[in-house]
């Protein structure tokens, strides 16, 4: 089981992360993209990766906008290294 990080330590590891914030005990992010096939483009690599680390995010998609939520079930829906890791991931799409 993955160990809750502290609200200070997620805001300082949020510092490399543009655009991601913490609140309601997640991490967010809200993406644009050019239109609907780019938007589910980004939502199947997306997919693909959170996959690959067994960490699956709570994503909301309408037209080109995607929002992207991360938090550790199993660390009481507490943030933990693992939303970190994987936000770190989606970046590099």
């Amino acid at each position: 089981m993955a160990n809750p990080l502290k609200d200070t330590e997620i805001e300082e590891l949020l510092e490399d992360l543009d655009g991601w914030s913490f609140g309601n005990d997640k991490i967010s992010k809200s993406f644009k993209l050019s239109d609907f096939k780019e938007a589910l483009s980004f939502l199947v690599r997306v997919g693909f990766e959170a996959e690959d680390q067994g960490h699956h995010p709570e994503i909301f998609n309408v037209y080109n906008n995607v929002k992207i939520s991360l938090q550790t079930h199993d660390a009481g829906d507490k943030v933990t290294q693992k939303d970190i890791d994987l936000a770190k991931a989606i970046e590099r799409i």
